[in-house]
């Protein structure tokens, strides 16, 4: 029996014909080339159409700087929405290869038309001295393509990081290690995409063409379909557990009809399946636990559940797993909402820092000039530079001092980055204080004067938010796939990344705001189209005011928080997770 166990996984997965998955032909790191592959591919489209799209939004939309911004974040963020769709089609009904496989071909269809409207005949708005003159419905495609991509993005983001991590059986310790080392190498792949996207693709879309510039990724994204793809003998899949909202409503109705029902002090007594597994398709067993006890009346068994026997409506009786599986949820909510500030501040990269360095001297000898939205390729840099850093040097470090596997928690590594955000925004506060003076010192006002400053000086900016990244989105990856229930895992990848978006979100009502009250009896403002009468700085003041208030709001959740417990987890694991806060 014992060997029959070891040549299957433990975890519930199977190969693509649907038979219990082969740990020696199936998974683990043999698997992984392809989906980092294909993620690589995914990003390196995305970024390399994203990375410049204000540029775009202005010169070929005529757009001024604040409604590109925002029109910009507001497309970033929702493609940071949809993938709530993707994960439940996942979760419920798809599964996650299919899920992606699907939603790629609406992601091409996206970039195919963007790629139409930069470069076909009347789709590409009409140009005089510098200034384009695009009709509604020139604009109107150009927003129809982003939208598709936005969709189709949201069938791949929350299922890739997940369907890679599926690979890894949980119950093995050697792959259980190698998982928690996945996220960090997928991370790095995301940025090994965005390093070519941000360097090479910004530099043709600048110098060569927005068509080429947009007809490059929708080739990209071609070879990450077909990188997908060859891999399928070697993958693992999760089986989908049904609808995850139907669940969670059930637990909410079923606890709500039994308000006035006792919670049994042995809890040993509230209703759970006698079998080995759970009553939840591709989901183990969870342990109960006490916080949100108000719930568990979903599980208390009446006279009137014993009667009716097999015939039980899970509308009034849910087992102690359904119940947990909410409980988990509702604990991730603040860890989530905590996210979006920092999110707010990663934002920037694509905004604020590429208009702070429009006005700055971007020259690189007498015949080069690098564009401003290239800089971010040191935010890039940053990130391939610390996830070797972090998963070879810091963690085996950190785990000889707290005897850890992971080194830090998740909760810490989340933590420290947050700490580390709030320094890039003093940097970019700095940096603009020094041009604003130059500014003054050279008379430079008008909107064409370019700073004697170089724009290098931005790349602590960038250096530093990179590596606040790396402790707080690879965090967050790991921390939302491994604290969610088994079979909501793409779900709550998906509302992680809900963050990125609410924080694109809080971004554009904070530059708003910011311009409504500071332009208010004819002020010029603190983000005027032209920044070098603008006071820039101290909206970045204003970002690391905000980010530290939410470091500290995070400690109080962070001290809060119970870790999930499932039934077979080994016990050295569940207290690591008592002591991991």
């Amino acid at each position: 029996m014992g060997e029959v166990a070891d040549m299957y996984t433990q975890d519930g997965t199977v190969d693509v014909k649907g038979n219990p998955a082969e740990k020696k032909s199936t998974g683990n790191w043999r698997a992984c080339p392809y989906i980092l592959a294909n993620e690589c591919c995914e990003r390196l489209a995305y970024y390399g159409m994203s990375t410049n799209l204000v540029n775009y939004m202005k010169t070929r939309l005529g757009q001024e700087s604040a409604i590109a911004a925002n029109n910009v974040t507001n497309w970033s963020g929702t493609c940071y929405i949809t993938p709530l769709i993707g994960a439940f089609l996942a979760d419920a009904y798809m599964g996650r290869f299919w899920t992606i496989a699907s939603f790629m071909i609406i992601y091409i269809l996206g970039l195919a038309l963007l790629t139409m409207a930069s470069s076909v005949r009347g789709l590409v708005p009409a140009c005089d001295g510098g200034t384009c003159h695009p009709t509604e419905a020139q604009t109107g495609v150009v927003f129809l393509a982003l939208y598709l991509i936005a969709l189709g993005t949201g069938g791949i983001k929350p299922c890739v990081s997940s369907f890679g991590a599926d690979q890894f059986d949980e119950n093995d310790e050697g792959e259980k290690r190698s998982k928690s080392s996945f996220f960090n190498w997928f991370y790095f792949s995301i940025n090994i995409g965005a390093l070519v996207a941000s360097s090479v693709l910004v530099y043709v879309q600048t110098h060569v063409g927005w068509g080429w510039g947009f007809g490059i990724p929708a080739v990209v994204m071609a070879v990450a379909v077909v990188s997908f793809f060859v891999g399928t003998p070697l993958y693992r899949h999760q089986r989908p557990g049904g609808s995850p909202v139907t669940r969670i409503a059930q637990v909410l109705v079923a606890s709500a009809r039994k308000w006035g029902v006792a919670v049994p002090a042995d809890k040993s007594r509230l209703h759970e399946t006698v079998d080995k597994e759970s009553g939840i398709e591709g989901s183990r067993k969870l342990e109960h636990t006490e916080q949100f006890a108000c719930l568990d009346r979903a599980a208390v068994e009446t006279p009137e559940d014993r009667a009716a026997g097999a015939g039980r409506s899970p509308w009034r009786l849910c087992t102690v797993t359904q119940v947990e599986e909410l409980k988990s949820v509702v604990r991730l909510l603040p860890i989530w909402a905590s996210g979006i500030v920092f999110a707010t501040v990663y934002g920037q990269m694509s905004t604020m820092f590429v208009l702070q360095g429009n006005t700055l001297d971007a020259s690189m000898g007498p015949h080069f000039s690098i564009p401003a939205a290239s800089l971010s390729i040191f935010d890039t840099l940053s990130v391939i530079a610390w996830v070797p850093v972090y998963d070879r040097l810091i963690v085996p470090a950190v785990r000889a001092v707290t005897g850890r596997p992971r080194g830090f928690t998740q909760l810490q590594r989340m933590g420290i980055g947050l700490v580390i955000s709030i320094f890039s925004m003093l940097a970019a506060g700095v940096l603009d204080v020094i041009r604003l003076r130059a500014i003054a010192r050279h008379g430079l006002y008008g909107d064409k004067d370019i700073v004697p400053i170089s724009i290098f000086w931005q790349v602590p900016q960038y250096f530093i938010i990179g590596a606040a990244e790396v402790f707080t989105f690879v965090g967050q990856l790991e921390f939302f796939y491994d604290q969610a229930p088994d079979a909501m895992r793409s779900m709550c990848s998906a509302l992680s990344l809900t963050t990125v978006a609410l924080g694109n979100y809080l971004s554009t009502l904070l530059v708003t705001i910011v311009t409504h009250v500071t332009t208010k009896n004819g002020a010029v403002g603190w983000i005027p189209d032209n920044l070098n009468r603008g006071h820039l700085d101290y909206f970045f003041w204003l970002l690391a005011v905000l980010s530290l208030i939410n470091f500290v709001v995070y400690l109080v959740i962070a001290s809060w928080y119970t870790y999930k417990k499932t039934a077979d987890s080994p016990d050295d694991d569940k207290a690591d997770h008592h002591a991991a806060n």
